[in-house]
């Protein structure tokens, strides 16, 4: 429960912080996307299936406020969390190389299946313009947040590791 309920509040706060002060800082009306960096972190510390429950989650809070089609950023968000799930077994906490390859990729793909869904499908086939004034700029400010967010993250995940192994061993 205790996992839960910090998951709730780090997702909240990154949103918070992606919807109002990152927002009034946006470089080029371009803000970094915190809530990627969430799912993307506890998908490949956790696993897949804690990383769909993460992505599902931020997805649908980010579709309360903002989605048009509601369930869209949650099923996006959900995808990013179980792929990065995938590559638990290959999740060491000191290397930062595989977490800043796998956000980027998952950066990248959120841009790639908003584009298709939100633009394309109505007819604005401007990908270029796309890819060099929002994917771009956008994974570079996501990855300059990612090196301060990322160790809270994992911080915060050693921690929780730390309390549920404790609290087991109490009732073995």
């Amino acid at each position: 429960m205790k996992r839960k309920i910090t998951i709730f509040i780090i997702i909240f706060i990154c949103f918070l912080l992606q919807t109002t002060l990152f927002q009034a800082l946006a470089l080029a009306s371009i803000a970094p996307n915190f809530l990627i960096v969430v799912v993307s972190s506890f998908g490949f510390m956790r696993g897949r299936k804690e990383g769909m429950y993460v992505g599902f989650f931020t997805g649908l809070v980010f579709d309360a406020f903002y989605g048009t089609m509601f369930g869209f950023y949650s099923l996006v968000f959900m995808y990013a969390g179980y792929c990065n799930g995938m590559f638990r077994k290959f999740f060491f906490p000191d290397d930062i190389k595989l977490p800043m390859l796998l956000i980027s990729v998952s950066d990248i793909s959120y841009n790639i299946a908003v584009y298709v869904l939100k633009f394309m499908l109505r007819g604005q086939f401007h990908i270029g313009y796309y890819l060099f004034r929002v994917i771009i700029p956008e994974l570079v400010y996501t990855l300059l947040i990612t090196i301060a967010l990322y160790p809270a993250l994992l911080f915060i995940n050693q921690k929780l590791e730390a309390s549920e192994r404790k609290s087991g061993v109490k009732f073995v």
